[in-house]
């Protein structure tokens, strides 16, 4: 696969098949963009058409795996590097509700609809997007000093991209109400315990 140039994250492809792809934002924590978030769609459509491709590593650079969305980005450009710039869509309510179906929604499923392991190497902060984004991976493997959770609730907002129908898959929906009501933040062990990921190990080891 060719490396490409992508927005907020860089890919390598390694033998026996396995693509790693690091969120590169450290600045921001690797907060998301709209071009970042098409860019991905992007990479993952061309991954899935890749027969050198067999398992997919996602990972973050700095403190963050993936620390929700840039939300100063929305009013900047929306162009991702391997796609060309359309309509921020956030200026009213029913204009976010559309960006977020067809914007960040559409990650998720394009990772739930591969048809190669994805695996969610989570280094630091996983929040909001970041979190949601981790629940659609096949595996999550966490660093001990991650953190996770949807932090959508302390803006008013509900969760999207999906991830409180994720949670329901992995909590049930009781603890999946208590766990966003609560705005709960946790810790890798805590996780690991909810069931949330599947390993946890050193940073280090990650």
């Amino acid at each position: 696969m060719d490396a490409g140039s992508f927005e907020g994250f860089s890919t390598v492809l390694e033998a026996p098949g396995i693509l790693t792809v690091t969120f590169d934002r450290p600045e921001t924590m690797n907060a998301s963009t709209i071009g970042m978030k098409r860019d991905l769609v992007e990479l993952l459509t061309r991954a899935q058409m890749d027969n050198a491709v067999r398992v997919l590593v996602f990972t973050g650079s700095g403190r963050a795996f993936w620390a929700g969305d840039d939300m100063k980005s929305y009013a900047g450009d929306t162009a991702g590097s391997m796609v060309g710039p359309i309509d921020p869509g956030h200026d009213t309510p029913l204009g976010t509700y559309g960006a977020l179906r067809a914007i960040s929604q559409a990650v998720n499923v394009a990772v739930r609809g591969l048809d190669k392991l994805t695996v969610a190497a989570i280094n630091g902060f996983a929040i909001q997007t970041g979190f949601s984004f981790a629940l659609a991976c096949d595996f999550r493997i966490a660093a001990e000093s991650a953190r996770m959770g949807s932090a959508t609730l302390r803006f008013a907002l509900l969760p999207d991209e999906g991830g409180q129908w994720l949670l329901v898959q992995h909590l049930g929906v009781g603890r999946t109400i208590d766990f966003l009501m609560r705005k709960r933040i946790v810790s890798a062990h805590e996780a690991l315990e909810l069931g949330l990921v599947h390993e946890v190990t050193t940073d280090d080891a990650l």
